[in-house]
């Protein structure tokens, strides 16, 4: 483990857990950990003091998140300039039933990372950014692939936002109920909820005998996508 993955985030009243402060996390391995067994989250974010929120796919390098769209998104067109942002990513784990309305719950892993994002204007950061666009989630992919067109540069936008702060906040606890409710013959428990990746759908426009990448593999029928991103993180980034 590097010395990074040792460090935590700085706690203040903006990412401090403030009820069941037991369940937060600030440690980069655990947020990190998180951020890096999922591919969606959801940006926050005010424009003219209305707010927004708005999903994407992300990816992160360090304690630098990345994310991507249009050119024309209003979300990339105003946090261009170092505004306040806000990328949150939840997990649900399993759903709990109790043997009272207060204590049915869920489990769940979720983190908020705040910064302030700003738009990629470097070229070359733009470009290395792109790459990874596609190789955070398919290691290697972006060397095989024809090569991006000038308008398909100008049409894709990449916002880039440091970590100032973040939390995690994790429930794992499935059914707790009042030591007096567990006597009364009312039916509990717990469903699990998993991500699982289906068969693979190859084009139906494949020429004949085109392989599927062997760097692919971790995105195999069965497996957990959390899993999955996961190890393809990990070969993109070894050094995590």
């Amino acid at each position: 483990m590097t010395m990074s993955e040792q460090a935590s985030y700085p706690v203040d009243e903006t990412n401090r857990v403030k009820r069941r402060h037991d369940r937060g996390r600030y440690d980069h391995a655990t947020v990190h950990a998180l951020l890096d067994s999922a591919a969606l989250g959801h940006v926050a974010y005010v424009i003219d003091g209305q707010p927004y929120c708005t999903p994407t796919l992300y990816w992160r390098e360090g304690t630098t998140l990345y994310w991507h769209g249009s050119s024309a998104s209003r979300m990339l067109r105003n946090l261009s300039e170092g505004e306040p942002a806000c990328l949150t990513v939840a997990q649900l784990d399993s759903l709990v039933l109790a043997r009272s309305g207060f204590h049915h719950s869920a489990d769940y892993r979720a983190v908020m990372a705040f910064g302030h994002a700003r738009l990629i204007e470097d070229q070359a950061e733009k470009a290395h950014a792109l790459t990874m666009m596609v190789d955070r989630f398919f290691p290697g992919r972006t060397a095989t692939l024809r090569p991006t067109t000038a308008q398909e540069l100008k049409a894709t936008a990449v916002v880039t936002m440091e970590i100032e702060k973040a939390s995690a906040k994790i429930r794992s606890s499935g059914i707790v109920d009042d030591e007096e409710d567990y006597a009364l013959p009312i039916y509990a428990e717990r469903i699990p909820v998993r991500t699982v990746l289906g068969a693979p759908e190859p084009c139906s426009r494949l020429i004949a005998g085109t392989p599927r990448p062997a760097t692919l593999a971790s995105y195999s029928a069965g497996r957990l996508l959390g899993d999955a991103l996961t190890d393809a993180y990990a070969m993109s980034y070894p050094e995590g």
